[in-house]
């Protein structure tokens, strides 16, 4: 990561961008149903990898208490970060527009947040295999183990002026945050559906990010398109 606020990269003349992780910048669909799949499956529950799909982006709690209600909650999600380097993260990618998100914001002066569910260990781990944690598209700084307004607690604080996300909790944590929500329709949840909830502005994927981002003013969150 390149630096934390206080630093003097934290003061920047550009936009300051938060971005969700899964299904916003890394397509994790895959990688979430098998660590989950497995993890399960060591006290006896089964279930298929796509059942997770309706969940992701939810805290693992939420999501064990809906699958395996039954189960040790503490001791599978235990287990599932402990296997998520071996059943999810070589399968984790990059989703279209990613990197150039994430370039698009330094291009213009502006630091990169990536706030998100998981653990700060695996946000770590998942954007160091996908390269977002080097060089020019290294991010600038993460949180995890948040989860809708804990989102928008942390954006205000790091003084982001947009929020990126797939899910109606990404929306909240915008709202939040008092940040222009922009959703991207690369999750469990559809264009209509993220648009209902209030996002700002929808994307089918973050490849349309660079020009959203060209038409935007940080100082008054005057947005081009802003509906």
């Amino acid at each position: 990561m390149r630096g934390g606020v206080g630093s003097a990269e934290g003061r920047v003349s550009g936009p300051v961008v938060g971005f969700d992780l899964d299904q916003t910048l890394v397509e994790s669909r895959v990688a979430i149903g098998a660590t989950l799949q497995a993890a399960l499956a060591e006290v006896g529950v089964e279930i298929l990898p796509e059942q997770a799909w309706p969940f992701n982006g939810v805290p693992l709690d939420r999501t064990l208490d809906a699958l395996a209600p039954d189960v040790d909650r503490a001791h599978v999600a235990t287990r599932y970060r402990q296997l998520y380097a071996r059943h999810g993260i070589p399968v984790t990618t990059l989703l279209p527009g990613a990197v150039e998100a994430v370039d698009a914001v330094h291009a213009r002066g502006g630091r990169v947040l990536v706030v998100s569910t998981k653990v700060d260990s695996a946000v770590r781990d998942v954007l160091a295999h996908v390269g977002l944690d080097r060089g020019r598209y290294a991010v600038d700084e993460i949180a995890g183990g948040l989860f809708a307004g804990q989102k928008g607690v942390r954006l205000a604080a790091a003084g982001a002026q947009v929020y990126v996300g797939d899910h109606p909790g990404d929306v909240e944590a915008a709202k939040a945050a008092r940040a222009v929500s922009v959703a991207v329709a690369t999750g469990p949840h559809s264009a209509q559906q993220l648009s209902a909830c209030g996002a700002d502005v929808v994307l089918a994927d973050l490849s349309g990010f660079p020009d959203w981002l060209a038409g935007f003013d940080p100082a008054g969150h005057c947005v081009a398109g802003l509906r």
